[in-house]
């Protein structure tokens, strides 16, 4: 690319531009690797066109005027870039100084490498949030090494693919598969990028020195009904484009399976599902998010074939390979319903 021009776009999506947007700033100015740009998109009204942040890189700026949601946004970004690397990153994020450095690295030693996985650590407590990311056979998703102590996952090594929180993303893997699909608004669209690369050969791998710190869900609420809708509703639709046609008679049941576990967690006060009550939510309340879920996937049931099918005619991937890569990174109903 031309001489002078920046290695990386790093895109931030932003609906409050708070103090939390600052640090994540500061934390980008300590950055040992300085060929990046960064990108914010304004999902909200928070006028960051006249905000002035004391750093040293290029910033730019893009107001959609309206929430387009996280992957709408990051597109926007990566539309507005030419440089071969993108890197997604939460607001809410703090990276350590050798973040970019790790996953420039990473995926510079090896082409078939699309998309890398950062070490994320939980703010508040210090633990492990994420060391890339599980799939459940209900189309659901988990951050690998989720609550477990930031001890853990010390070594680099294959995953199946990033968190969008804090991940880097080739450019030309982008330009095959596309990039976000911008009808989830909210969450699950890094699982089903991720999945979609899969499909066409890309390999993920988790950089246990590109380490971040993350303030779980500030933007939707760690436990509230609208993370459980737009996560219920999404996992469906992740399935549907994405899973190879042998797997999907098991969804249901995998589900139904997920769902008795959570009523469990649910009376003994445990995991997510029982923070959910506790927060002033009802089973009430969940049943209806299921079946809002459910309902909204009917509707767009044709636009999903539509992409489904797209999907199948540029596979590189058999469904048996892809297949085997999903199990070998799955998590379970049981012990999805009791994180």
């Amino acid at each position: 690319m031309p001489s002078g021009l920046p290695l990386v776009t790093v895109a931030i999506p932003t609906l409050i531009a708070g103090p939390m947007l600052a640090n994540c700033m500061g934390a980008l100015e300590q950055q040992g690797f300085r060929s990046f740009e960064v990108v914010l998109i304004d999902n909200g009204v928070s006028r960051l066109e006249s905000v002035q942040f004391p750093v040293s890189f290029p910033v730019r700026v893009i107001t959609p005027g309206v929430n387009v949601g996280f992957g709408a946004a990051v597109n926007l970004a990566i539309q507005s870039a030419a440089t071969p690397f993108v890197a997604t990153l939460n607001d809410d994020t703090m990276p350590d100084p050798g973040w970019l450095s790790a996953l420039v690295q990473e995926m510079l030693q090896d082409a078939a490498v699309g998309m890398c996985a950062s070490r994320i650590r939980s703010a508040g407590d210090g633990q492990l949030d994420s060391a890339g990311m599980l799939i459940c056979l209900d189309g659901s998703s988990k951050q690998r090494g989720h609550g477990k102590s930031a001890q853990d996952f010390p070594v680099s090594e294959e995953t199946l693919f990033p968190s969008a929180c804090a991940a880097l993303y080739r450019r030309r893997m982008l330009n095959e598969i596309g990039c976000f699909d911008e009808d989830y608004f909210l969450y699950c669209e890094d699982t089903d990028l991720g999945l979609r690369a899969v499909w066409r050969g890309w390999k993920c791998r988790y950089v246990a020195e590109a380490t971040v710190s993350h303030h779980y869900s500030q933007t939707a609420g760690a436990v509230s009904p609208l993370k459980a809708r737009y996560v219920e509703r999404n996992r469906l639709w992740v399935a549907i484009k994405n899973f190879p046609a042998r797997a999907l008679p098991m969804m249901p049941f995998v589900a139904l399976t997920r769902y008795l576990w959570q009523l469990r967690a649910v009376r003994n006060g445990q995991g997510a599902a029982g923070e959910f009550m506790r927060s002033g939510n009802s089973l009430f309340g969940a049943a209806g998010i299921l079946w809002r879920a459910h309902w909204e996937t009917l509707l767009l049931l044709p636009a999903l074939l539509r992409k489904r099918a797209a999907i199948r005619r540029t596979r590189k991937a058999t469904p048996a390979e892809f297949m085997n890569l999903v199990r070998r990174h799955a998590i379970t109903a049981r012990e999805l319903a009791q994180l």
